[in-house]
């Protein structure tokens, strides 16, 4: 029996023996997905300055593939469409890390909050990346920091905010972006030259502009949240200037990442939110440089009220992004881990991580508003049906004192009067 075994073993080592051996070899793999993609790049890829503009800060919003112009329902819509702060429901604070490649990262703090119909927020981004020079002996000579800091703030309103008609709402960004080069070396003297690295800092100014609308449509469950959002924004109007403390003075820098985009979120059941988004690339100093699109889809399943799962899948520039998330919520505190793989289409894709915590404000007392709304409504209802109209009018009216768009207490209001008036009429 044993020799039996040990011959079946030599059997099995000649033969594989007289095979070829190969490693694993992903290059054909690489090239298909390359050539797949490259109708995808643009010629005048990566030609515009404050690159940081277009790093997600990370979140719900990467989650989701970055998809988020047409759904923008947290303090992340301030990168995306600047018209959602008039109709989000939460007032939030929240900090966000998102480590990019390499040593790379950005770090945000925003808020959001919400009066009425107006809305307001703001934000601050800090990009960052470490920044040594050595000299030919391999000298440390300097240790500093590139970075680019982003400051943002809000403004929008939701018009024409009605029962049945959701409003259109528009907002407007303001920003002011800073370029900072620490000071580097003379190759001579190993010296650092004093102001080297203000010559090519930069200060950005420019505006994001955006307007959202909601509605209900294909709607498969009972809720009076609109089930679909459609939003267009406008980002980075503006220009950069360059040049401090040189000898050619200040000048304009290479224009800024501008972009237009469209997108769209539907909720067909509760649990499901779809999203899907277009951006096209502009050049404000020379609108005939073609830049090629991006795309991205997302999609969210809630699996219990304090869990939900995103997932998202982003073309941009030739480079395929597929992100994977989870949002969880406790004690009106609201966390989102995040995970992307980025650059799929080369034999050295790189993959990330981002965090983001919310602090949940509350809604300053429009779902109390609401349930009052909602029980003098039915306290007039209920005395509509017992004929007393006069009482049922009363309590109508002082729905409509808290909400004046509430359109069920116009139309009971209405009903009542022609009621109360044909009663009176065919009582003679």
């Amino acid at each position: 029996m044993k020799r039996t075994f040990v011959l079946s073993v030599c059997l099995i080592f000649s033969l594989t023996a007289r095979l070829q051996v190969n490693a694993l070899d992903y290059t054909e793999i690489s090239n298909f997905l390359a050539d797949s993609f490259f109708s995808t790049y643009g010629s005048n890829e990566g030609t515009t300055s404050f690159r940081s503009l277009l790093i997600p800060i990370g979140g719900r919003a990467e989650s989701l593939g970055s998809s988020y112009t047409g759904l923008s329902d947290d303090v992340s819509y301030i990168d995306y469409n600047p018209a959602a702060s008039s109709i989000n429901k939460e007032s939030e604070i929240a900090l966000f890390h998102n480590a990019w490649i390499a040593d790379s990262a950005i770090e945000t703090i925003a808020g959001t909050t919400r009066f009425g119909n107006l809305g307001i927020g703001g934000k601050v981004s800090c990009f960052y990346v470490p920044f040594s020079e050595y000299d030919s002996f391999g000298t440390k000579l300097t240790g500093s920091y590139y970075s680019e800091t982003t400051a943002v703030l809000n403004v929008s309103y939701n018009f024409n905010a009605g029962y049945t008609f959701k409003g259109l709402a528009a907002g407007l960004n303001v920003k002011a972006a800073w370029r900072s080069i620490p000071d580097y070396c003379d190759n001579d003297t190993g010296e650092i030259i004093s102001g080297s690295g203000l010559e090519q800092s930069a200060l950005g100014l420019m505006a994001d502009a955006g307007i959202m609308m909601q509605f209900n449509i294909g709607k498969f469950y009972i809720s009076r949240d609109p089930n679909v959002r459609i939003g267009l924004s406008v980002s980075n109007l503006g220009a950069a200037i360059t040049g401090f403390k040189s000898d050619d003075g200040i000048r304009l820098d290479d224009a800024l990442p501008s972009s237009i985009g469209i997108g769209i979120s539907y909720k067909c059941i509760r649990p499901l939110t779809m999203l899907l988004e277009f951006r096209q690339p502009f050049d404000l100093t020379d609108i005939s440089s073609y830049q090629m699109f991006s795309a991205g889809t997302g999609a969210e399943l809630q699996i219990t009220d304090f869990f939900s799962v995103l997932t998202g899948f982003q073309l941009k520039g030739g480079n395929p992004r597929i992100s994977l998330g989870s949002e969880f919520e406790f004690f009106k505190m609201r966390m989102n881990v995040n995970y992307t793989l980025d650059l799929t289409s080369s034999l050295n894709p790189v993959n990330h991580i981002s965090l983001s915590a919310k602090l949940l404000l509350g809604d300053r007392g429009r779902e109390e508003k609401q349930r009052q709304v909602d029980r003098l409504y039915n306290e007039g209802v209920a005395c509509f049906a017992k004929r007393d109209f006069e009482k049922a009018i009363e309590y109508w009216e002082e729905a409509l004192k808290i909400d004046r768009h509430f359109d069920p207490a116009k139309t009971g209001i209405k009903n009542a009067r022609q009621y109360a008036q044909m009663l009176e009429e065919y009582s003679f």
